[in-house]
């Protein structure tokens, strides 16, 4: 038995899980109640996909026969919420996202909840539904677990301060902040410095450069370069929103897949384009409208609001490559 199992065996039982599970519980149930607030309606997603819901990472894919035929687990419902927005407006979904990481370590796991919203917008309106949807997390978890959350060493009265609108930052402008050229990947230890510099609260950077961002985020009418996208970064638990507009012209969708280095990843892995076929004929035949939409971490969310550096210490069962039950 190794040590990261030994330790999962050891923490079960213990006063620090229960505060924790109930603590994700409350976030989860705040995050519900401002959907349902705002008039979205949860939708299943499937979690045994083809690419269209495994490519949020290509790299981190876990592969499954299925039937004889490439499977992945999923990484996220974002495509299939997309194809139901026009029809039904705001719809959302939560469920795992799954990823291959080899490493343990203090911020990434295998598996996580991850809550998706898609609605007909725009950047500043899913900025909106974001800043409120947390707050509506945090206010939950305050509301109904100020005990466990002290048992923890939260604080409570950091959390108190947490309100809309967050504090936001272009990219251009955050990579000169710490150093960087323009086009860099923000890493873990800039976000947490980022955070630092603008008062320890959530921030939104904004306006990605197009080439590392996701293929189907909606490029930007006045700087062809960047996309109408924005990362939620929060104090200890650095990155936890990735969201964005989406881009809802088939042609320049098909375009952007085709040319995508995300394609080019899953094609290495035996994919094709043709695993996208009935995201893009259900665009083609049926059209789409201006939306935008957002993926949240609730792992991250809890390692905010419990002010926590490990990861590990912030749900119930974290499984990572050391510690699979």
């Amino acid at each position: 038995m190794n040590n990261g199992v030994q330790w999962q065996l050891q923490r079960i039982n213990t006063p620090e899980l229960r505060a924790v599970a109930k603590v994700e519980s409350s976030l989860v149930k705040g995050a519900r109640k401002y959907f349902d607030a705002q008039g979205f309606t949860e939708v299943i997603v499937p979690h045994l996909t083809k690419a269209t819901g495994a490519c949020e990472n290509v790299d981190t894919l876990f592969a499954v026969d299925f039937f004889g035929e490439q499977a992945y687990l999923t990484q996220t419902g974002q495509l299939y919420l997309e194809s139901l927005v026009p029809a039904m407006g705001k719809v959302y979904c939560i469920g795992p996202s799954f990823r291959a990481e080899e490493e343990a370590d203090a911020r990434h796991l295998c598996e996580f909840p991850l809550l998706e919203i898609e609605f007909p917008g725009d950047l500043n309106q899913l900025m909106a539904h974001i800043e409120g949807t947390v707050v509506s997390m945090v206010k939950e978890a305050l509301a109904e677990r100020r005990q466990e959350l002290e048992s923890v060493g939260a604080d409570a009265a950091r959390l108190e301060g947490i309100s809309a609108p967050f504090k936001k930052v272009r990219y251009s402008d955050a990579v000169k902040i710490v150093g960087l050229e323009f086009g860099a990947d923000l890493k873990s230890a800039h976000e947490a410095f980022l955070a630092h510099h603008f008062g320890d609260k959530p921030l939104f950077i904004t306006h990605y450069p197009r080439e590392i961002k996701f293929f189907n985020m909606r490029t930007n009418a006045a700087d062809a370069t960047l996309v109408n996208s924005t990362d939620l970064i929060l104090p200890f638990g650095g990155e936890a929103v990735g969201s964005a507009e989406r881009e809802w012209d088939y042609t320049i969708l098909r375009e952007k897949l085709s040319t995508s280095p995300m394609l080019k990843q899953l094609e290495k892995r035996g994919g094709s384009i043709k695993d996208f076929d009935w995201y893009l004929d259900n665009m083609r035949e049926h059209g789409s409208v201006p939306h935008a939409g957002c993926g949240i971490g609730l792992n991250r969310v809890t390692q905010f609001v419990l002010g926590k550096q490990d990861i590990r210490h912030c749900t119930a069962f974290p499984l990572n490559c050391e510690t699979l039950l």
